[in-house]
């Protein structure tokens, strides 16, 4: 094992049994083997024929359970499905351990080739945020819209309450971090979670609560958790640093698609000024700033983060192609 190499933080011989990921209702889960990988996807049935597919991707430490709230608002105008990244939610890590934006991009061209029924209206938030501008930007044959909802895109100073996050990325750190909060319980995490990624955490109703408990039982049973997500950090960091053709801002300048971009006025991994320069490199784009907003607009405030959505798809035609005639429709 090399030095930038993370060890299990739970032998496998000996790690607890994950429970069951967590299926609301009218959604299924489905598992999708793909060239080197597999890919777990969250659906919910359409509610007619001919609906224009959409995928949502998750960010950092996300699953296909943050678009819950979001999905049952839209499943009139497009037919839903969210997936879990590679080494999250309930996707297997992928066969090469490539966990870089670009390793992540190609999970998710991977499943579009595959699905083989057209572009899709792509929506994602932070980490897939950035990888998702990379597929638009390299495979725009795959992409109808693209909405971003706090995209992780290189910022010159970085928030002062990101930095922890960050120094995920740093080989070492995550096996001492899982050493210094080894007496945490579940409950402790998540309320921690909750505080960096939302504007208001006491938004989250009891029932969201227990949920993400559960879930982070589940995520912390699994081997390979702590090293998917020091490694995606990582990845995000290394994006950060490249420049040319490469660099996620000169891929942002490349999108064809209409673009919605969201941000949160109290996000405090994202920083809020940066929507001005998204707004700028993305060349059909459109800005809704949510001042109350954290990270996780689509959890926060799925009513309105939906509303922006279709009136996207109405400037752009697509509701009129699913069979609309108007935003809210």
């Amino acid at each position: 094992m090399s030095s930038t190499e993370l060890p299990n933080v739970i032998a496998a011989s000996v790690a607890p049994k994950p429970g069951a990921v967590g299926v609301a209702a009218g959604e299924r889960l489905d598992s999708v083997p793909l060239p080197g990988l597999t890919l777990s996807v969250r659906s919910r049935p359409s509610v007619r024929e001919g609906l224009p597919p959409a995928l949502y991707v998750h960010g950092l430490g996300g699953s296909s359970q943050n678009w819950s709230a979001l999905m049952p608002l839209l499943e009139d105008v497009v037919d839903c499905a969210a997936l879990d990244l590679p080494g999250f939610g309930d996707s297997p890590p992928p066969d090469d351990g490539n966990y870089s934006v670009t390793g992540h991009a190609r999970a998710v061209i991977r499943y579009l080739d595959a699905r083989d029924d057209g572009p899709v209206h792509l929506i994602a938030n932070s980490l897939g945020g950035a990888v998702t501008t990379r597929v638009a930007a390299v495979r725009p044959d795959l992409v109808r819209t693209l909405t971003l909802i706090s995209p992780a895109l290189p910022e010159l100073r970085v928030q002062r309450t990101a930095l922890p996050t960050g120094l995920l990325a740093v080989p070492g750190v995550a096996r001492l971090f899982t050493r210094l909060t080894k007496d945490w319980t579940p409950e402790q995490r998540v309320s921690g979670v909750m505080a960096l990624c939302y504007g208001d955490p006491g938004q989250v109703t009891p029932e969201g609560y227990s949920a993400a408990v559960r879930e982070m039982e589940r995520r912390l049973a699994l081997p390979y958790m702590w090293d998917a997500m020091a490694r995606s950090a990582r990845g995000i960091v290394n994006a950060y640093t490249l420049g040319g053709q490469h660099g996620l801002w000169r891929q942002a300048e490349r999108v064809l698609a209409p673009t919605l971009l969201i941000y949160g006025g109290r996000d405090l991994l994202v920083s809020y000024r940066m929507a001005r320069k998204a707004a700028a490199a993305f060349r059909d784009s459109r800005l809704l700033t949510l001042p109350d907003a954290g990270h996780v607009a689509m959890m926060e405030y799925p009513d309105t983060v939906a509303t922006a959505i279709r009136e996207l798809l109405a400037e752009t035609g697509e509701l009129h192609a699913s069979g609309h005639s108007g935003a809210g429709s």
